[in-house]
């Protein structure tokens, strides 16, 4: 206890209790896997920093909602170029444009042009997390076909399940140019965005689910020192809470809905629009 209390403090905190939902049928976390572009860090990851070269900091890569209620547990994604009302503004934007207004913003963002209540939040730096994977001795993905992106560095040569490493894990998650091989032939990704949230939503399944299904003490020991680094937590998020939390990710299989989006471009570019009444109905499971 003393030492998961140690590991526990030194994740960052994000000030954001005022903000934070209290009503509910079940439990939602906004979950945000943020993307560093730091070249020392995709190095320290294994990663070709060449690979990303549309600018330095940080984004919001993928955001979902983990919903706990009754004992099972549901999953959203929320499309980064989704075009809705920005919180603490006067207008509209790329959802992933809340972000850079802070998590406090984002959580606003999705509880006001979502109606989703955000409980609690956490923020996954994919970069830091190399070191996490490594630590559970590798995840295991499961691809339809053989998949490469040269930029990225992935190269998975067989189709279904497939153990990736830490800098592999990160180039699958990290893919901007993901092409499968089809009866012997390169098929693009033509799905874009989208595509690339399902593949890190699959990521965080994977994550999540090999360290709720570890028993071994010094292996979470590991895992906890190594995520300890790449982790943004809310300031009302305590151990007990935290551990209630890796108790119910504990063999975890979460279903995944899909929210109904449709393609379209407007003056922000590229975005993507929900599509009502189906929109309506799967954000109902989540209030």
């Amino acid at each position: 206890w003393l030492y998961a209390r140690s590991v526990f403090n030194r994740i960052e905190r994000v000030p954001v209790a005022d903000v934070l939902s209290h009503g509910g049928e079940g439990t939602n976390y906004l979950i945000v896997g943020s993307d560093s572009r730091d070249p020392a860090d995709l190095e320290a990851a294994g990663l070709n920093p060449d690979a990303f070269k549309d600018g330095g900091g940080e984004r919001s890569d993928t955001m979902l909602v983990l919903h706990f209620e009754g004992g099972k547990a549901t999953m959203l994604s929320i499309p980064r170029d989704l075009y809705v009302p920005i919180a603490e503004t006067d207008g509209s934007a790329k959802i992933n444009a809340a972000y850079n207004g802070g998590p406090r913003r984002l959580i606003l963002t999705v509880q006001e042009a979502l109606g989703l209540p955000v409980h609690h939040y956490l923020e996954v730096d994919f970069v830091s997390f190399a070191s996490l994977v490594d630590s559970l001795g590798g995840i295991t993905i499961e691809f339809a076909h053989p998949a490469y992106d040269r930029n990225s560095g992935l190269d998975v040569q067989s189709a279904g399940p497939v153990e990736l490493d830490g800098p592999q894990a990160l180039a699958f998650v990290r893919s901007r140019n993901y092409v499968e091989v089809v009866d012997g032939k390169p098929r693009p990704d033509a799905t874009g965005d989208l595509g690339r949230i399902a593949r890190q939503q699959q990521f965080l399944v994977a994550v999540l689910g090999k360290l709720g299904d570890s028993k071994n003490p010094f292996t979470l020991a590991r895992a906890a020192g190594s995520a300890s680094g790449g982790l943004r937590i809310d300031d009302s998020l305590g151990l007990v809470d935290a551990a209630r939390l890796s108790l119910r990710l504990r063999g975890m299989d979460p279903e995944s809905v899909v929210l109904p989006v449709r393609l379209g471009r407007n003056s922000a570019g590229s975005v993507v629009f929900l599509v009502q009444p189906d929109a309506e109905e799967v954000l109902t499971r989540f209030r």
